[in-house]
């Protein structure tokens, strides 16, 4: 034991120095394999008339402008509402490793994708945009308030009365504990389900992103500049118009302006779970002759062709995506971190910079990779940038804040060095953990950011759902579940290693 101790003290390099010297390899593979190649004739002639266009909003050039504002409002509100529902009833059973483990798959696939598979049951239509939201925001609402309640602190539950129902001792004794905890974490997942509802446009829902898209791919980029616009102007101010009194005038006004919800029929229902959903040569045959020999031979068949020629190399594409995402957000947030921080700027620049912030986070990386790709063409690079403006403009938000309650000493002054040496190493362990988590959301976003062109597994599953091969779309999004999961954990075994370490010794 005092060995392993003193090797730890005077380790040449330490842990989290480990982690990040593994991350650079890693990234710097991948680097080396990603489809980088700028494709676009003119890029800067491009990027100077959506400058202008930003310049020179035309707010009126949109029709349904307000109609679309109030539906990327309403698909938010009523999804996050559903999700709620749904998920604080299995925070309480989440321990149980069969909730732990549907929970974890359900949230591991992208509201998108959730979109393309209840489009196929109910059209495009609100219970589509709505569910679509509500089901993987389920799952993850479960996950945090679990854990959120798992740190409540059990003193007042031993100092209520003997023989209180249980009912009132979970109440009083832990949930109003953790309520400003959870009401934060609400706040948060509002705007997630803003940028998501967003999102949904581009596969057709009636919200913003349906507009966006028009705009920019006919060149109108003083109408796109102007929704772009009001779009950052939504998210910015939710503290304003989003508090939890006028929830509860917003709701039933969500819930009286949705669109026309079409007559649902249940025999189309029923065939996509019990024909469409099969492989092919299962489609119309009786379930005890699923086993027969020559069905099984070309069930391995078709599972490994699907494998082979779309699974593998979409994983690898994903993968490769995701890290050298993942690096360029790791050095974009180091670098700007000073510029947000009190410690280092004026008030003047942390004003501005935050401000440069807001609109980074508010953008979803979809759309943003969508109008890099005008600019740049159909590669990787649009969707790194992407990927890598978005997570560290929220990284720099969030870690801004940890760097400004740092106490530091009085000798301290705004320098490079100083700030390098005293606060940095005081905030990094938290950085490289928000980081890990981070790039669980970019495996997410990789695999949806396929439908842009890049041949990651957002690719072949939006073929094949395309091309209305369903079992095919549904395998695909399997195994996307199954990497996001996979990631999920390792990261989680590789943050956990130093304490993990301490208690075997």
């Amino acid at each position: 034991m005092p060995k392993m101790i003193a090797y730890s003290r005077y380790s040449f390099v330490g842990h989290w120095q480990k982690i990040t010297l593994l991350l650079l390899l890693m990234v710097s593979v991948c680097w080396f394999f990603a489809d980088t190649e700028v494709i676009a004739l003119d890029p800067w002639s491009e990027l100077g008339r959506m400058w202008q266009g930003f310049v020179h909003p035309d707010f009126f050039a949109t029709e349904y402008l307000l109609d679309a504002l109030w539906q990327t409002i309403s698909f938010a509100l009523l999804g996050i509402t559903i999700g709620l529902l749904l998920g604080f009833p299995l925070a309480l059973w989440y321990q149980h490793p069969l909730v732990a483990a549907m929970c974890a798959f359900i949230r591991a696939i992208h509201e998108i994708f959730w979109a393309l598979i209840f489009l196929q049951i109910f059209g495009l239509s609100a219970i589509t945009g709505i569910l679509a939201i509500a089901l993987p925001y389920a799952a993850t609402f479960a996950r945090v308030f679990a854990d959120i309640l798992q740190q409540a602190p059990m003193h007042t539950l031993f100092s209520l009365p003997k023989g209180t129902d249980k009912l009132s001792a979970f109440i009083y004794g832990r949930w109003m504990h953790m309520y400003p905890q959870i009401v934060d974490y609400i706040r948060y997942r509002f705007e997630c389900a803003l940028r998501s509802s967003a999102v949904l446009g581009f596969i057709g829902m009636p919200t913003l992103g349906f507009y966006l898209e028009s705009a920019f791919r006919q060149g109108h980029y003083q109408q796109g500049g102007a929704l772009l616009i009001l779009f950052v102007l939504l998210i910015g101010s939710i503290r304003f118009w989003a508090k939890p009194i006028m929830l509860w005038l917003y709701l039933p006004l969500a819930v009286y302006f949705l669109p026309p919800i079409p007559v649902i029929d249940s025999q189309l229902i029923w065939r996509f779970i019990s024909v469409d959903v099969l492989p092919p040569m299962l489609q119309g045959q009786p379930f005890l002759s699923w086993f027969d020999t020559d069905k099984l031979s070309q069930l391995v068949n078709w599972s490994y062709t699907l494998i082979s020629q779309q699974v593998f190399p979409g994983m690898v594409a994903t993968l490769v995506l995701a890290f050298c995402a993942l690096g360029l957000t790791h050095v974009l947030t180091l670098v700007l971190l000073p510029f947000n921080t009190r410690l280092m700027m004026p008030k003047v620049v942390i004003l501005i910079m935050r401000a440069v912030n807001l609109i980074l986070r508010s953008l979803p990386e979809y759309l943003l990779a969508f109008v890099f790709m005008m600019l740049l063409g159909p590669s990787m690079l649009p969707a790194i940038i992407a990927l890598a403006l978005h997570n560290s403009g929220l990284m720099v938000f969030l870690m801004s804040r940890q760097a400004d309650s740092v106490s530091v000493p009085l000798t301290y002054r705004p320098r490079i060095d100083q700030y390098s040496y005293l606060v940095l190493p005081a905030i990094y362990p938290h950085f490289m953990g928000l980081l890990f988590y981070r790039f669980e959301v970019i495996i997410r976003e990789t695999a949806i950011l396929g439908m842009l062109g890049v041949m990651t597994l957002g690719f072949y599953v939006d073929s094949n759902f395309s091309e209305i091969r369903f079992s095919g779309a549904l395998l695909l999004l399997v195994f996307t579940a199954g990497l996001n999961v996979v990631v999920d954990y390792l990261a989680r075994r590789l943050l956990h290693y130093p304490r993990n370490r301490l208690q075997a010794c």
